[in-house]
């Protein structure tokens, strides 16, 4: 039975990102680069935040073994499954991700934030969906 557990980051959880080595460095079983339809948008926080939509969002899929990553990680994203949805700053959910070539991947994890919220924390669209940590 595979109990991997698969998230696709586009942030500051990115490889080289700076809350890379705090919460995955020594749990990454596996990673790929991969994209996600979406917006990414630029917060005034100085991380990002996703959101549904017909873009593209380019991320990395990092596979942990442990299913507790997500205490972590909800933590980290200020995600609380049992808090109303509006308290959060992101939502988990699962989506459909892509290879470089648009092939389908399969369902991963993500933490998605609402539209209000990148407005109420000033959000810029990153135009080519890619985050590179000096925004």
């Amino acid at each position: 039975m595979n109990n991997q557990i698969d998230v696709f980051v586009y942030g500051t959880l990115k490889p080289g990102g700076y809350n890379y080595q705090r919460y995955c460095q020594g749990q990454v079983i596996a990673q790929r680069r991969a994209l996600a339809l979406g917006k990414l948008y630029a917060l005034s926080l100085g991380y990002p935040g996703m959101v549904a939509g017909d873009g593209i969002v380019q991320g990395v899929i990092l596979s942990f073994a442990n299913p507790n990553i997500f205490w972590d990680l909800d933590q980290l994203e200020d995600y609380q499954p049992h808090r109303p949805a509006e308290e959060n700053e992101y939502q988990r959910q699962q989506i459909p991700v892509f290879d470089l070539k648009h092939q389908p991947l399969g369902l991963v994890w993500v933490y998605l934030m609402d539209i209000k919220t990148v407005e109420f924390y000033s959000g810029v669209l990153i135009p080519d969906g890619c985050w590179k940590n000096q925004y």
